[in-house]
């Protein structure tokens, strides 16, 4: 099965089939690594060699109205995680300039939100403008819920990327989700591409979705065509609905890292949350099977490892850093 697979898409440069991806989600643990290693080839032959590094910043946290499950953000739930207002522009900028320093391209404002309103998209605007001239990044954004006239108006402030994950399948999300429809995620991602953003659009595994959700979950991805797609595994939040459930292990989760770099070739795969509690020693591993980009520093309520050992790894690996653009 996995010569198989290297044949269609290193010889003939096609993508797989759901039924050729059903096939290798369903390998042995033995056959894990050369899984991981054909995706690593792939990674070489469709993306290249070089690695995007990103920091992002929650620029304004927790109190969303909303009530996604593995968010400890969610006014819905009892968590450590308080309502606090808008950073300060000097906030921004100094976060902009510590991302830069480290030699990323690209630098994500999060914000806590169903979607913006006319004061928010104010300041991302204002910002965007600010980050964009005193730091040379691009800047990429993540405000919930767009409507059509919003993504173009980002799009023209110079927004680079804007981030909107399905984070599960659509026969799964009533279990994660119910202040906002699966709809609603899919139409922000056309919104996004429409208007000329890159659209950057990523999982959440480990959530207690099956097999085959997750597999239907890559044919949503591939649908909705992103640029970038993060790939996080579930840290579980104390006071959040999901906080029962046990992190990923190791095995599966380089599984998934290949089996999403095989489905989705081209695309700028990228470390995100909850790699570390799921990967642990093996992060590097994760870079030779299928990862271009990776978050570096602290994410939205969790801690990352320090900036410096994710660049030394890369440079151990000697795997170059720069910007990269893609598509499926």
């Amino acid at each position: 099965m996995i010569a198989r697979a290297s044949a269609a898409l290193l010889d003939r440069r096609r993508q797989l089939t759901v039924d050729e991806l059903a096939e290798l989600a369903a390998v042995d643990d033995s056959a894990v690594p050369s899984l991981a290693s054909l995706a690593h080839e792939v990674r070489l032959a469709w993306a290249g060699p070089t690695v995007e590094v990103e920091g992002i910043l929650s620029a304004k946290t927790g109190g969303c109205p909303e009530d996604c499950h593995f968010c400890s953000q969610s006014a819905a739930f009892d968590t450590q995680v308080k309502a606090t207002p808008f950073l300060d522009t000097e906030e921004v900028l100094a976060a902009a300039q510590q991302t830069a320093e480290l030699g990323a391209t690209e630098f994500c404002m999060v914000l806590a939100v169903r979607g913006p309103d006319r004061r928010t998209m104010d300041r991302l605007i204002e910002l965007t403008a600010l980050v964009s001239a005193s730091t040379g990044l691009n800047v990429a954004v993540s405000a919930g819920i767009l409507t059509r006239e919003q993504a173009f108006e980002l799009a023209e402030a110079g927004v680079h990327r804007y981030n909107h994950n399905l984070e599960t399948s659509r026969s799964f999300f009533g279990e994660v989700v119910t202040t906002h429809s699966f709809d609603e995620r899919v139409d922000t991602c056309g919104y996004v591409r429409e208007a000329g953003m890159e659209l950057c659009c990523g999982v959440l595994l480990g959530m207690g979705e099956t097999t085959e959700q997750r597999l239907e979950l890559i044919e949503q991805i591939r649908a909705v065509e992103p640029c970038e797609v993060p790939i996080n595994f579930l840290n579980p939040r104390p006071g959040t609905p999901l906080q029962i459930r046990k992190p990923v292990g190791a095995l599966e989760a380089i599984r998934w890292i290949a089996l999403f770099r095989l489905a989705l070739p081209s695309v700028i795969l990228r470390y995100a949350g909850g790699r570390e509690i799921t990967l642990r020693d093996l992060q590097a591993m994760g870079m030779t099977s299928g990862i271009n980009a990776l978050i570096v520093g602290n994410y939205l309520t969790t801690l990352g490892r320090s900036p410096q050992q994710d660049l030394d790894m890369l440079a151990d690996l000697r795997m170059p850093i720069g910007s990269l653009s893609a598509a499926v």
